[in-house]
C-alpha cells in the first residue's frame, strides 16, 4: 500500500528548538525552507517575435502558469490555468499565439497546447493518451504551424508532425522507420537532417529538399560524436559538434558533398565544446559558450563580443547571459545570475538604450545570506584528476564540518557553478556540500567519460569515496558526521555509497535512485528501447553482464547497510519506477534498519509540485538534523 510521509514526530520538532537555541560562530539566519523551493517569483522570460510583448512563467494557485505583459504597459494577463501540475514549458509559436506542454501527474507524457495572448481560443494539440510530443521546429517563418515528433503510431519512435497551432489539423511529413532518434530542419524549417541509433552506431542522414530520400553521410560508433547542430545560413552545410579523431569535442563545419569534416571553428583544450552561438538576422555565427568551471565564452564577432562587454559591465560580479531576443535583434533579454541567487532577468532596448530591470527571480533570497560554491579538483586513487565544487556553510571556520556529499544525476551529466537550491539550503543549516564530477560525466572528453562505463558502483564510487576522503584530510569533514543524498542516478550512488562503503556514512538520502539493475534496465521506457544495445554498453548487459549487475546492484547487499535512510519516489515515475525503491525499501525493513519512505502519488521522477517538495525538503532537513546535528528550522508540528 502507498504511503506518504508527513511530519508528525514531535521529538523532531524538539530537535528543531534545541538546534535554534544552540550557539553558533556567526552563522546566517535559519533562511525557512520554503524559500528555497517555493516557485519562483517569476521565471522564464520570453519576447514576442516582435518585441513587443514578455511572456513569463508565474504562480497562479501554487501552480506556474503563462503570463503576457505588453512591453511599458502595467497590465499582466494571465493566460493559463494549470491547477493540478505547472506548465512544464512555452515557446512563441507567433506573435499572438502561444505554445505550451504539460504531463500529467509526471508520467513525461507531454501535451502540446495553444492558447492566445488574450487567453482565448486555448486547444488541446495533441490529445492523445500514452503520447509524447517533442518540438522539432517553432517554424519562425510560419505562425500557422510548429514541426513535433510524436510517438503516437509506435510508442517505441518519434514520427514528425507538421501541426496547426490555431485547429490542430495535423500532417505526419516524415514516418519513423525505426532507428531515427532526432530531427533536425534547415533555416527554411524544411526537414532535411536526421540522427539514427541501432544502439551501437550512430548515422547521420541527410537529403537536399523534403521530396527526397534521406542518404547516409557517416556512420561512427556511438561513442564518437557527430552531432548536428544547424545548417549553415546558404542551407547547404552544416556545423557540427565532433570528437571523431580526438579526445574533446569541438566546432567544425561539414561538408555535406564530400561527406567530411573541414574548418575548425573552435576548439579547447580541457573541456568540450558543443554551443555554437548565431544571429539569424545577421546570418552569421558569433560565438561559442562551454564550460570549465564556471561559463565562457568565446567570440568571433565583434559586435556580439562588444554586447557581452557591454551587458558585464552594466552587471558586473554576475554571470550574464543573453536569453533571447526579438527577431530583428533589437530588443533583447537578459538574465544574471550566479551561486548565490536566483538571479534576476533585464530588457535591454538596443536602438534607444532603455536598460531596465524585469524581476528577481527569488527576491526573498538575500546574497549575503547564502554560500559561495567553489571550484575543487582532487585525484582519484588510480590518478585521474576529479573537479567538483565545495560549498562551505557561512559563519563557520571549515573543520570538522558535518559533510553532505551530492553526486548528481545522470551518470552522463555534471554539475555547474550555479545557483542550487538544494546546496544553499543544506550549507544554511550547516552542512558542507560537495558536489563531484565523477569519471563518465560529460563534458571533460571522451576518455574521462568512457572511463566510467560499466563502473556504477565501481570506479565512479571511488571517485565519490575519494572526494570524501580528500574533505577529510583537508580537515574539513567530520568523519562520523557525513551523509549521501542524490536523485537518479544520485540516488543510485547514495545506495552504493551506503552499501559498498557502509562505514563512510553516518545515513543517506535517496530520491528517485536504482537500487537494481536488472530491474531498471528492463523497464526503460519504450522510446529509450533505440538506445538499449548503447545502455548495455555503458552500464552493461542484463545477460552477459549478470555477475556485475548483482555486484553493483544496492538492493544485492542491503545486508551492508547499517544506517538510517530516507527514501522519496514519484509513483508515476517513467524513468525510475517505483518498484527501484519499494524493493530497497522492503530489504532494508526486513533488517531493521531505520527507513522513512516517502511516495507522492502525483509525481514522476522528482518533485514538481510545490507542496510535495515541502514536504520532501523539511523531511530531508529534519532527517539529517537527527543523524548529522545540523541546524532544522523549527516549525509548529501538523494537527
Amino acid at each position: 500500500m502507498r504511503k506518504t510521509f508527513h511530519v508528525v514526530a514531535i521529538g523532531f520538532f524538539l530537535i528543531a528548538i534545541l538546534a535554534a537555541c544552540a550557539p553558533r560562530d556567526k552563522m546566517p539566519r535559519i533562511i525557512p525552507m520554503r524559500d528555497f523551493f517555493r516557485n519562483p517569483e517569476t521565471a522564464m522570460f520570453r519576447l514576442s517575435p516582435d518585441g513587443q510583448y514578455l511572456a513569463f512563467l508565474k504562480p497562479w494557485q501554487t501552480r506556474l502558469n503563462v503570463h503576457v505583459q505588453k512591453i511599458g504597459e502595467d497590465q499582466v494577463t494571465r493566460i493559463t490555468s494549470a491547477t493540478e501540475r505547472d506548465i512544464a514549458g512555452y515557446f512563441w509559436a507567433s506573435n499572438s499565439r502561444i505554445a505550451y506542454v504539460q504531463d500529467k501527474g509526471g508520467d513525461e507524457n507531454f501535451r502540446l497546447y495553444a492558447v492566445n495572448i488574450d487567453g482565448s481560443e486555448e486547444k488541446d494539440l495533441t490529445p492523445f493518451e500514452k503520447v509524447r510530443v517533442q518540438l522539432i521546429d517553432d517554424l519562425k517563418d510560419d505562425d500557422d504551424h510548429v514541426l513535433a515528433g510524436m510517438n503516437k503510431r509506435d510508442p517505441r519512435f518519434f514520427d514528425a508532425y507538421r501541426i496547426n497551432v490555431l485547429t490542430g489539423n495535423m500532417e505526419m511529413i516524415a514516418q519513423n522507420p525505426g532507428n531515427i532518434v532526432g530531427w533536425e530542419t534547415d533555416h527554411d524549417g524544411k526537414l532535411r537532417v536526421a540522427t539514427t541509433s541501432d544502439g551501437v552506431n550512430t548515422s547521420l542522414l541527410y537529403r537536399n529538399t523534403e521530396r527526397d530520400d534521406f542518404q547516409v553521410l557517416v556512420t561512427t560508433n556511438f561513442k564518437e560524436t557527430l552531432a548536428p547542430l544547424f545548417f549553415a545560413y546558404d542551407n547547404k552545410n552544416l556545423y557540427v559538434a565532433s570528437n571523431i579523431g580526438r579526445d574533446k569535442t569541438a566546432i567544425y563545419e561539414y561538408d555535406v558533398r564530400e561527406k567530411k569534416i573541414t574548418t575548425l571553428l573552435y576548439e579547447h583544450p580541457d573541456v568540450d565544446v558543443e554551443n555554437l552561438l548565431k544571429s539569424d538576422k545577421r546570418k552569421i555565427v558569433t560565438g561559442v559558450s562551454f564550460y570549465t568551471d564556471k561559463r565562457q565564452y568565446h567570440f568571433f564577432d565583434d559586435e556580439r563580443a562588444k554586447l557581452q562587454q557591454e551587458l558585464e559591465s552594466r552587471l558586473p560580479d554576475y554571470e550574464v547571459t543573453l536569453t533571447n531576443t526579438s527577431r530583428d535583434e533589437t530588443k533583447a533579454l537578459v538574465y544574471a545570475g550566479g551561486d548565490r541567487t536566483l538571479g534576476s532577468y533585464y530588457y535591454y532596448d538596443r536602438t534607444s538604450s532603455d536598460f531596465r530591470k524585469l524581476a528577481d527571480v527569488g527576491p526573498w533570497l538575500v546574497e549575503a545570506e547564502l554560500a559561495e560554491m567553489k571550484p575543487i579538483t582532487y585525484t582519484s586513487r588510480d590518478g585521474l584528476t576529479i573537479h567538483g565544487y565545495l560549498t562551505l556553510p557561512q559563519g563557520l571556520k571549515p573543520k570538522k564540518l558535518p559533510v553532505v556529499v551530492n553526486p548528481h544525476g545522470g551518470p552522463w551529466a555534471r554539475d555547474v557553478w550555479e545557483y542550487n537550491p538544494e546546496v544553499q539550503f543544506l550549507a544554511n543549516r550547516g552542512y558542507a556540500v560537495l558536489q563531484v564530477n565523477f569519471r563518465t560525466s560529460t563534458g571533460y572528453g571522451r576518455k574521462f567519460w568512457e572511463a566510467g562505463f560499466k563502473q556504477w558502483g565501481l570506479k565512479i564510487q571511488d571517485d565519490i569515496t575519494d572526494g570524501v576522503k580528500w574533505l577529510i584530510d583537508q580537515g574539513i569533514a567530520d568523519p562520523k558526521r557525513i551523509a549521501i543524498y542524490g536523485g537518479s542516478f544520485g540516488g543510485y550512488a547514495t545506495l552504493a555509497g551506503l552499501a559498498f562503503t557502509p562505514d563512510l556514512y553516518a545515513c543517506g538520502v535517496d530520491y528517485v535512485g536504482v537500487s537494481n539493475l536488472f530491474t531498471l534496465i528492463k523497464t526503460i521506457p519504450p522510446y529509450w528501447e533505440p538506445l538499449r544495445q548503447m545502455f548495455y554498453e555503458m552500464i552493461g548487459d542484463p545477460e552477459k553482464d549478470k555477475e556485475l549487475y548483482e555486484k553493483v546492484s544496492p538492493v544485492f547487499h542491503a545486508d551492508n547497510i547499517k544506517v538510517p535512510v530516507l527514501v522519496a519516489q514519484g509513483a508515476n515515475d517513467p524513468r525510475v519506477n517505483k518498484a527501484e525503491s519499494d524493493q530497497i525499501v522492503e530489504a532494508l525493513k526486513k533488517r531493521g534498519i531505520e527507513v522513512v519512505y516517502m511516495v507522492k502519488d502525483n509525481e514522476g521522477h522528482g518533485f514538481r509540485n510545490e507542496e510535495n517538495r515541502f514536504d520532501f525538503y523539511r523531511a530531508m532537513e529534519e532527517f539529517l538534523g537527527k543523524h548529522l546535528g545540523g541546524r532544522v528550522e523549527a516549525v509548529e508540528p501538523k494537527n
